[in-house]
């Protein structure tokens, strides 16, 4: 009966298992919902400045600023969105693998001498960059920095990240990111954060030629389009970081359903062998009986 006191152990392991599974499911279940909510707080600040932006870019102003000012690119700063947290499934393997694809893909186009710098947010991502080749490459770090980090610190991780294009230690800067699409697929992705693109900001300005005839600008467009891209760039960042939150949420959600799943298929197989050797244990212990009485 050894063994069915090991199966019986067994059991009681694997039923535990899938009370947690199923408990954290509903945990990332929620905070999928809570990211969910966030997104679509930031979404009329961010319509707002895209409206905003569009109506300037209708007025044909040869605009000038140091975000939009391209430049010969020698050094590149990659920030790269992980988890602090595992037991996410294969989530933060596609965002690396993203990112190794856009690293090679930097220096076809800027030359195998580009300066790469990556900024690592959440530990498990910090843990995979660290170990890729230093040649022309190095990790930074900064404190506070995660995926957990609040609206406040986002905003100062952009103005961070700002300066050091502006002041001409990075020549661009792009960020590598999980975009949540709905709760069952999430798509890595690279986003040119520094210099500003044209292409990121002229789609706003479709159909608004005309209605621009409406507006009186004060003070003048430039200085209003200096004024409201830095928010652009943040509002941008800060819409990254939930998407980057809320795919991780999802994955999670489908890392631990899927566990569950496997836990209760191994619950079946272990329940049809115990009962098994239950009943071979019972028919032994029948036939010593009968085998008893016969001798007798």
């Amino acid at each position: 009966m050894a063994t069915l006191k090991a199966l019986r152990i067994r059991i009681g392991s694997v039923k535990s298992s899938e009370k947690i599974t199923g408990a954290m499911k509903m945990i990332s279940s929620a905070k999928v919902h809570k990211s969910e909510q966030e997104l679509k707080k930031l979404l009329p600040f961010r319509n707002q400045v895209k409206s905003i932006m569009g109506h300037l870019l209708a007025t044909d102003v040869d605009f000038k600023s140091p975000l939009i000012t391209p430049r010969e690119v020698k050094r590149v700063g990659v920030v790269v969105f992980g988890s602090d947290d595992g037991l996410c499934g294969a989530y933060n393997i596609n965002i690396f693998k993203r990112l190794l694809i856009e690293l090679n893909s930097l220096r076809e186009k800027y030359g195998q001498n580009v300066e790469l710098h990556i900024y690592p947010v959440g530990k498990k991502i910090a843990n995979a960059v660290r170990k890729l080749p230093s040649e022309n490459m190095s990790v930074v770090s900064l404190p506070g920095i995660d995926s957990k980090m609040t609206g406040k610190t986002v905003n100062n991780f952009g103005h961070t990240l700002r300066d050091s294009f502006v002041s001409g230690e990075l020549d661009r800067i792009e960020v590598v990111f999980m975009r949540y699409v709905s709760r069952s697929k999430q798509v890595p992705e690279v986003e040119q954060l520094f210099p500003v693109s044209h292409e990121a900001i002229a789609g706003e300005s479709r159909g608004l030629a005309d209605a621009n005839k409406l507006y009186i600008f004060e003070p003048d467009p430039n200085t209003i389009f200096n004024e409201v891209l830095p928010m652009f760039v943040l509002s941008t960042l800060q819409e990254i970081t939930i998407q980057n939150r809320a795919s991780e949420q999802a994955a999670r959600v489908m890392a631990m359903q899927s566990a569950n799943d496997n836990a209760k298929k191994l619950l079946e197989t272990l329940q049809i062998e115990f009962n098994k050797l239950r009943q071979e244990g019972i028919t032994t212990e029948l036939l010593d009986i009968l085998g008893g009485q016969t001798e007798r």
